[in-house]
């Protein structure tokens, strides 16, 4: 039986990357820079990507999101304040968004008219860790609230992300937030990873962000 689920797992994951391929093949000839947002449920990713997408838009950037969640379609009325196109996908139960999902509900948009795609993957720090989504930056996002232990704990998404995002910065204070200690355990998974401390609610660190995502997409084009 054991041999029977490994199997499985395998063939599901082949299949995924194999549809994730075909998708980054898509973005590429589109020219549009990807992203996939993973973090646990609480951590204000879809508050700081609210801010994201508004502080973008209005530097004339063109921007849009795809949001995953079990159900409602709560945070993608929250990021279409934002102004920019948002589509939602419910998983229904499932704890991760998949290549097919986000190539289904890519359907009828046009990618050559976006600078920026951004996903939203469902708040859950396991499963989005295995499924590439064909995306060209992974982005690992860790609230102050949570602890500095988070990446020790869920080694495999902070391995496999491209950059984090520490969210709250304006609570780390009155939650005892050790950031030296947070840099320390990151970089221990991911040595090198460029980490970025951010608070949607004051502003603070989104510059700097920002500007990385200019970069990125800068290089993409060169």
């Amino acid at each position: 039986m054991t041999t029977r689920i490994v199997e499985l797992r395998r063939g599901i994951l082949k299949k995924n990357d194999e549809l994730a391929a075909g998708l980054r093949r898509q973005y590429a000839a589109a020219g549009v820079l990807v992203l996939n947002l993973v973090s646990s449920p609480g951590t204000g990713k879809t508050t700081f990507l609210e801010l994201t997408l508004r502080t973008m838009r209005e530097s004339g950037a063109r921007v849009a999101a795809l949001v995953g969640d079990l159900e409602t379609d709560n945070d993608a009325r929250r990021l279409a304040a934002s102004g920019a196109p948002v589509r939602q996908i419910n998983t229904h139960g499932i704890c991760h968004l998949e290549a097919e999902m986000v190539g289904r509900h890519l359907e009828g948009w046009e990618l050559g008219a976006l600078d920026y795609l951004f996903i939203e993957n469902v708040g859950n720090l396991v499963c989005p860790s295995s499924y590439d989504l064909g995306e060209k930056i992974r982005v690992a996002l860790l609230s102050v609230t949570e602890g500095e232990d988070k990446p020790l704990k869920y080694p495999t998404l902070f391995n496999s992300a491209d950059a984090a995002v520490i969210t709250k910065m304006d609570l780390a204070e009155p939650c005892g937030f050790d950031r030296e200690t947070a840099h320390r355990n990151i970089h221990e998974i991911r040595p090198g990873i460029r980490i970025f401390e951010t608070s949607a609610k004051t502003g603070a660190g989104m510059a700097e962000w920002l500007n990385y995502l200019a970069d990125e997409r800068a290089r993409q084009e060169a």
